[in-house]
């Protein structure tokens, strides 16, 4: 469901504004993200990486309403309830990739079990779309597992940047002990500030080195 704003008692509307209209910018942030409890937890529990990441970077990004941020038919700002990752599958046989798309669902268990189905179902469909029927809520989420990057930007050209977050995270690097992963979000100020940027990572963070319930 979208929820439209009232512009009346938004207090981002100035802000949606300026940046939807007089300066149409959008920012990447990069910073490095501990998953060395992550990734023993995932290790211990027989689990894949990727589904569990996904989950977890879903879920902190359905919490917080600047992540979820859309433009109805009539071209209005608003709100979804819930957003779904769409994420990248690599083909090692021609160094292509594809987008992909799950339905999110809090219960990991449940989320785990359908994304792994559904790289199994898609993941060999070449083209850019391997699952047809992308939801129009949705974010983006892709790895680039070759590289430790200290920045990356996502540009489109001629365009506006886009509301809804798109996810970049790459290759661990292991710095005194620790493993350390460069994760970067990209979106329209006209959604988001370096404020609710910093919330998202910092939440990410937290739930990743947590002992929860996989």
């Amino acid at each position: 469901m979208f929820k439209q704003i009232s512009p009346e008692t938004w207090e981002r509307r100035e802000h949606f504004e300026y940046f939807t209209q007089t300066i149409k910018c959008g920012y990447s942030l990069t910073a490095e993200l501990d998953v060395t409890e992550f990734l023993k937890l995932t290790k211990n529990k027989g689990l894949r990486f990727y589904p569990s990441f996904v989950y977890c970077v879903s879920t902190v990004i359905n919490h917080m309403k600047e992540f979820r941020m859309g433009i109805s038919e009539d071209g209005q700002p608003g709100y979804w309830d819930i957003v779904h990752p769409s994420y990248t599958v690599f083909h090692d046989d021609d160094h292509t990739f594809s987008d992909s798309w799950t339905n999110y669902t809090e219960d990991f268990s449940s989320f785990y079990r359908q994304m792994t189905e559904d790289l199994s179902l898609y993941g060999n469909n070449k083209g850019i779309k391997a699952r047809p029927g992308q939801p129009p809520n949705f974010f983006c989420i892709s790895c680039v597992p070759w590289l430790s990057f200290t920045g990356y930007s996502t540009t489109t050209a001629e365009g506006s940047p886009n509301l809804f977050p798109i996810i970049t995270y790459g290759k661990y690097q292991i710095k005194n002990g620790r493993c350390l992963m460069p994760f970067t979000v990209t979106i329209s100020h006209a959604a988001a500030d370096g404020y609710h940027t910093s919330l998202l990572i910092n939440e990410i963070q937290s739930l990743i080195s947590k002992d929860f319930t996989l």
